[in-house]
């Protein structure tokens, strides 16, 4: 009897031990479970929704010059704890941001050799989860060299997903639809269809002094995507010293596409507003010469059609100013165009007054936006860099378009490199000690920094508007603007520049914008950034009775919401004002032509509204007749439902006005 009891005892201590090895952490609302186990002396983590698995057993750790940092662990400590808190941005798609998690912070160490230390803090939200790791300071490492990310996401089964090659230069490319399997090296976000019905982001928050994050199939099965990080030229991933920690890895977790576009946790997991004073921040909607220098019109380089001729942009000025618009866009006014190379950014071309231009402009209640290309040339940029915001300031500019138009910075790394990601947060934080908000063009992919930073006003990053007018394939397919909301708009404001009017292409005759004129007014609603270009050339804007609604919605909101949506197909979307009276509605198809329902009962109850409406009209289709434009007016109610036809790439905008 005594020793079978003695068996028992023993059997007892052991299952103990193994327990310890195994930590769960719950989202607040308990539907998410995430499990993280050591074993063998590797740690890794897997997820599960209302019990059922999305994540299996997927691997953590890193590779380093120094040694493997991924095995030979024993968990030192864990610690639990909990946030609920809300904050506020200065803009957004909604002003208002509940914070809410659950965290568990694992310290580990390895057992022999070195013995290196890694922690990594884990956070479970309603709506995904979160992870970073930590490098504490320790005796035996200091400076390293991380030569590959160990991090995996092990989903188990072939799932659809929409994806951007690694390769897209600049992520300007078209995303693709294809199984997990089928993926090449592919740029995060990377959204995911499951076939029980949810749908789920792979990206990351606060990109700081790190490589960018991207994937790519690895196992039999190829369903299991592991972390590939941009390198610097010399195949280095990230130069680090102890002390820093790693952008945060994220998975949003959704029941619905509407859901995924909603999720704050990539703001969440980035740091807490650092300016102060936030009052000359300031969204708005603004035009530019850049559509008619894409259609030859006019010219960077100074010459006869000169685009930022003093009295071509005093032109624009007074359209600005007659219509509402905050500012305009104005590229080419610098010496450099000649070779896109030397750029100066303190010397006006002759025929580029611009004391005279930004005092009209003030005169008018309209900002000059500056413009910075640099060609990619970063280390000419950053000797210029105080100069150059000084000299903007010295006029009343107050924000700038920086650009990054070459395949490697300064001829010899990756613009989502460690290198890029350093340069972009040295310009957005010159910018912010300026007083001077961004807009940044060939960008690392964005990451939520602009919570930190909200003079990080919008970034390029996506195939926009712009391929519409000199892409040798054609243009963007119409379902183009029915993906990005769901992939590229999940990693932060785009700027597409909506609201192209006059379809006709004389540069080249085969390409064009591929939708309806109703389309490019719902694009302004759905496709989110709080600084806005209305693309177009202003005589294409004469006369139009459509360019109301242009005029009328704004950049930055108190609330959106998605009342339907499908990925690659259609989305309807939903924003309310900052005053939370009024709503502005766009929804947009694809290629196929269909009936719609909108319920708006998102609106207040007991409220009678005005919609003014902006839809296809009779006979509309892209490829053959895209101009038509029916606009009607209706009395509508929280309890309605509106019924609507979308022509082929077509799509419909609705100003939802609050009646005493």
């Amino acid at each position: 009897m005594k020793l079978r009891l003695s068996i028992v005892l023993v059997f007892v201590v052991f299952i103990g031990l193994q327990a310890q090895k195994t930590f769960k952490l719950y989202s607040p609302d308990k539907t998410l479970e995430l499990t993280v186990q050591e074993k063998k002396g590797e740690v890794s983590y897997a997820l599960k929704k209302d019990g059922k698995p999305l994540l299996g057993s997927s691997n953590l750790g890193f590779a380093l010059k120094e040694g493997d940092l991924s095995k030979d662990f024993k968990i030192v400590e864990t610690k639990t704890s909990s946030k609920d808190e809300s904050w506020s941005q200065p803009w957004g798609e909604e002003i208002d941001v509940r914070n809410h998690y659950n965290e568990l912070f694992v310290e580990l160490k390895q057992k022999k050799g070195e013995k290196r230390a890694l922690n990594i803090r884990f956070r479970a939200f309603d709506d995904g989860i979160g992870f970073r790791y930590e490098f504490p300071k320790q005796t035996n490492l200091d400076k390293f060299t991380i030569t590959d990310e160990k991090t995996t996401f092990d989903f188990l089964k072939d799932h659809k997903s929409w994806s951007l090659s690694y390769n897209a230069e600049f992520y300007e490319g078209l995303y693709r639809d294809r199984a997990l399997s089928k993926l090449d090296t592919i740029s995060t976000p990377l959204t995911i269809e499951t076939e029980n019905g949810f749908y789920l982001a792979v990206h990351e928050a606060n990109l700081t002094n790190f490589a960018s994050l991207n994937l790519f199939p690895t196992g039999s099965t190829k369903t299991e995507l592991k972390a590939y990080l941009t390198p610097w030229a010399n195949g280095d991933k990230v130069y680090l010293e102890t002390g820093s920690v790693s952008p945060w890895r994220t998975l949003i977790v959704a029941t619905s596409p509407g859901d995924l576009m909603l999720s704050r946790l990539m703001l969440n997991l980035n740091e807490p507003n650092r300016i102060k004073d936030t009052s000359w921040i300031k969204p708005g909607r603004y035009i530019g010469i850049w559509w008619g220098i894409h259609m030859e019109k006019y010219t960077w380089k100074q010459g006869p059609t000169h685009g930022a001729e003093t009295s071509n942009v005093l032109r624009y000025i007074d359209f600005a100013a007659k219509h509402g618009f905050s500012g305009v866009l104005v590229e080419g006014w610098n010496e450099g165009w000649e070779e896109w190379k030397d750029y100066q950014f303190t010397k006006p071309y002759s025929d580029f007054d611009i004391k005279r231009i930004t005092d009209y402009a003030k005169s008018k209640g309209v900002k000059l936006i500056g413009h910075h290309e640099t060609g990619g040339a970063t280390k000419n940029y950053e000797s210029q860099m105080e100069d150059a915001f000084t000299y903007y300031k010295s006029f009343g500019v107050d924000a700038v378009k920086t650009g990054y138009v070459g395949s490697l910075l300064d001829g010899k790394q990756k613009h989502g490199s460690q290198y890029g990601v350093r340069h972009y947060r040295k310009v957005i934080e010159s910018a912010a000690k300026h007083q001077i908000m961004i807009d940044n063009h060939e960008p690392a992919m964005p990451t939520g920094l602009q919570r930190t930073y909200p003079n990080l006003m919008t970034q390029e990053g996506v195939r926009g508007q712009e391929w519409d007018a000199w892409s040798k394939d054609g243009g963007n397919p119409p379902n183009h603007t029915t993906i990005i909301p769901f992939t590229r708009g999940l990693a932060g404001p785009m700027d597409f520049t909506p609201g192209t009017f006059d379809f006709e292409n004389p540069v080249i005759p085969g390409t064009r914008v591929w939708t309806t004129l109703a389309k490019q007014l719902a694009l302004s609603v759905v496709i989110y950034s709080p600084l806005q270009m209305a693309s177009d050339m202003i005589e294409n804007y004469e006369n139009k009775p459509e360019f109301e609604f242009l005029t009328s919605v704004p950049t930055t909101f108190s609330k959106t919401v998605v009342p339907d949506a499908e990925i690659g197909e259609y989305v309807t979307i939903a924003r309310r004002d900052l005053n939370a009276r009024d709503w502005y509605v766009g929804s947009i198809t694809n290629e196929k032509a269909r009936d719609i329902k909108i319920s708006l009962e998102f609106l207040e109850k007991g409220a009678r509204y005005k919609a003014k409406i902006f839809r296809d009209g009779p006979g509309a289709d892209y490829l053959t007749n895209p101009y038509p434009v029916v606009i009607e007016e209706k009395i509508v109610f929280k309890e309605d439902v509106l019924e609507f036809h979308l022509a082929s790439g077509g799509g419909l905008g609705i100003l939802i006005k609050k009646q005493k």
